[in-house]
């Protein structure tokens, strides 16, 4: 996996440069700094409360979303992600907000032995999985990462939706519903997804397509109990050049297109006794 993950990496270095300075308004950096949040609608009602927690905000990113939970009233919040770079603006900018939130570098895989402390909630956001060769590996770091009866939540991009050619002018199935561990997407996108102008030095990276079933299954095989699952017909950002605003800040289909679930949500709980184990059914790789 390591010439994928290389290749990711400097990819989002080159990302984080560019969101931490960024021209287009989308991460609203003035608005964090200020005491206020960058979460959407969606997750600020079903991530539940949050006062006083202690949260852990895994592939954070350039860090403002974790800030926004300190600004919005978590006890702690610690934020991971490999990139040296995203790393570095999210600790200025926790700097120049003058918040408490702690920010470290590591890869996801790493998270528990870089972190070595457990959390009341565990925050993934839009655009993680699908950078994980090994979602059953993710789901044992989540738990691994929780305090018995602590809780994930996660918002993200639904499946069936990264499975449409993204550039085709209406919606065309693509891509199989799941990836082959060994062959990964393959993308070149000279651009960012905020619509910055400015080229990415490093345009080629890597993606899995995981089944909802398998992110389920990846939890429950690691000792959490779901507590919801929802499927939406938005999502935070325009994953097809023919979406439509939708909302504050999200993107559906036109009316004339037939509705797909665009995004999901999950809520689970890590059990504080007994656990049940999943074999995960073996895949062949066509």
């Amino acid at each position: 996996m390591e010439p994928f993950l290389d290749a990711n990496l400097l990819n989002w270095d080159d990302r984080a440069e560019l969101h931490a300075t960024d021209r287009t308004g989308s991460y609203r950096i003035e608005n964090v700094l200020a005491g206020g949040s960058n979460l959407y609608e969606l997750e600020t009602r079903e991530v539940g409360d949050i006062f006083g927690k202690d949260i852990v905000h895994l592939q954070c990113h350039i860090g403002l979303d974790t800030i926004s939970l300190k600004n919005l009233g978590a006890g702690s919040v610690t934020g991971l992600d490999f990139s040296p770079r995203a790393i570095a603006a999210a600790r200025d900018f926790a700097s120049k907000a003058g918040s408490d939130v702690r920010f470290v570098e590591a890869p996801l895989y790493e998270a528990v032995e870089a972190l070595d402390r457990t959390y009341d909630i565990v925050y993934v956001t839009w655009g993680s999985v699908n950078w994980l060769d090994d979602v059953f590996r993710w789901g044992r770091v989540v738990a691994g990462l929780l305090r018995p009866g602590g809780r994930l939540y996660m918002a993200e991009g639904h499946p069936l939706m990264f499975q449409c050619n993204r550039k085709a002018a209406a919606l065309e199935l693509k891509d199989d519903w799941r990836t082959p561990v060994a062959r990964p997407l393959v993308w070149n996108e000279k651009l960012t997804y905020t619509g910055d102008e400015r080229a990415l030095k490093h345009p080629r990276y890597y993606e899995w397509i995981h089944p909802i079933s398998d992110v389920v299954n990846a939890l429950i095989a690691a000792g959490l109990t779901l507590d919801f699952l929802n499927e939406h017909d938005t999502v935070s950002w325009k994953h097809f050049s023919f979406a439509v605003r939708a909302g504050k800040d999200m993107y559906g289909l036109p009316e004339n297109a037939p509705k797909i679930p665009m995004a999901y949500s999950i809520g689970a709980t890590k059990r504080g006794v007994g656990t049940y184990r999943i074999v995960q059914k073996k895949v062949d790789s066509h």
